[in-house]
């Protein structure tokens, strides 16, 4: 698709390119929406940030939502096989001639504003669903909240799923330091929901929305056994899920207080039940093979490599073999502490201007590992000759994880 690869060329993106291109702040997209007679009013929203969670809340509330029978929209990054995947409408992409028109008659905007990549993907999406009569729109953060090209509209609820230790460059080095960027999406005197997060962040967010007369709610930390019950949700036995579901099940009570969105217990039921179905959902511990059982997991931080290692642990096999590629900004000794001693690491880059360099990631990873068989321990050029290595060396009762970056799973779905 032609527009696709001028947008890319044109307007290179952060996730492809790293903090070369990230560029924060709000005055060009409030601008740009400006130019466009501001979409973003247009319709409801409900406003997803934090660190890990985000995709996976604004899906199942999205699949629920659509089951209500609601027209309701969909703003998720980054895309994992097709840039379509970022904005769709009640379960479909955005169509290909939209794109196409919306380049064509913003182009001289877009080039005389340097907007960015994130920028035009935002305005594009509230563009879309305007045109669309979206009623409600379920939109992710790109990256903090403070700063972040979404935080332009004014959501029905705020959402912050949880507060870890990633992008330290761009947020912060500390969880607080990271808390106090993502909390810029609280609104004064609109609701805000946290998730799962400490004591000492919850002090933290419980001030910043006393000073903006902002309604709080928290979601439970505990794991909720009722939640595997009465719910038949595709990954019921992944632990994060639960917590995700169980932050879900408390927005939608929060609105279900209000005369103008309402949604059914039958709706929630069905909307998780059929998240897949309806959303096209993936790359969150995705089998896609068994025997042996391979798993994709786009985990890319140290909270995500902690579940995948208390994850692991559910899993019946006799190997592990992990398929392993990150991006430069990465520590990857936080990452590689959560996982197995035994397991067979293959190592390799993505194929992004911003991958985690072989040469340079051989060097960490043989500091880490100085006292592993080293025949457990190789590297790749590439993530296809990595996985295809894995899969040649495994049994049928053995594993195979995907994960340690987006792109790197992207890669692994190109190939199936």
């Amino acid at each position: 698709m032609k527009t696709v690869k001028w947008i890319f060329n044109r307007i290179p993106s952060y996730q492809e390119f790293g903090l070369k291109y990230f560029k924060p702040g709000l005055n060009r997209i409030k601008k740009f929406c400006n130019y466009l007679g501001d979409p973003q009013n247009f319709f409801r929203i409900i406003h997803v940030g934090g660190t890990n969670g985000k995709g996976s809340t604004v899906n199942m509330l999205y699949s629920i939502l659509q089951e209500e029978g609601y027209n309701v929209g969909s703003f998720t990054s980054p895309h994992i096989i097709d840039f379509r995947e970022r904005i769709s409408c009640n379960g479909f992409y955005i169509e290909k001639n939209f794109i196409v028109d919306f380049i064509k008659k913003n182009k001289k905007f877009i080039e005389k504003e340097s907007i960015s990549f994130f920028e035009m993907n935002t305005a594009m999406a509230f563009q879309y669903f305007k045109e669309k009569k979206v009623y409600i729109a379920v939109v992710e953060v790109g990256m903090g909240g403070r700063l972040d090209s979404t935080n332009v509209i004014n959501p029905e609820i705020s959402v912050i799923t949880n507060i870890s230790i990633d992008h330290t460059k761009s947020l912060g080095n500390t969880k607080l330091e990271i808390a106090n960027e993502k909390s810029g999406i609280i609104k004064k005197n609109l609701s805000v929901i946290i998730g799962n997060i400490s004591n000492n962040l919850k002090k933290f967010f419980l001030k910043k929305a006393l000073r903006k007369n902002s309604p709080i709610y928290f979601s439970t930390k505990k794991k909720n056994n009722n939640i595997l019950n009465k719910y038949k949700i595709p990954f019921k036995s992944i632990n994060y899920q639960v917590y995700n579901t169980g932050l879900v099940l408390s927005i939608i009570n929060i609105l279900n207080k209000r005369k103008y969105i309402i949604v059914s217990e039958k709706s929630i039921k069905k909307g998780l039940k059929n998240i897949i179905k309806n959303t096209n959902f993936k790359g969150r511990w995705h089998v896609i093979k068994k025997n042996p059982k391979i798993i994709c997991d786009i985990a890319h931080n140290e909270e995500g490599f902690f579940m995948i290692s208390s994850q692991l642990k559910k899993e019946s096999y006799d190997r592990l073999h992990l398929v392993l590629g990150f991006v430069k900004e990465k520590k990857i000794s936080s990452l590689l502490k959560w996982l197995p001693n035994e397991s067979y690491y293959y190592f390799c880059q993505p194929n992004i201007k911003r991958k985690y360099d072989i040469k340079n990631l051989k060097i960490i990873v043989n500091k880490i590992f100085f006292n592993t068989d080293k025949k457990k321990i190789n590297f790749y050029d590439s993530v296809k000759l990595a996985f295809f290595c894995a899969k040649e060396n495994s049994n049928s009762n053995d594993l195979i994880l995907v994960s340690g970056s987006t792109f790197v799973v992207s890669e692994i779905f190109l190939l199936l």
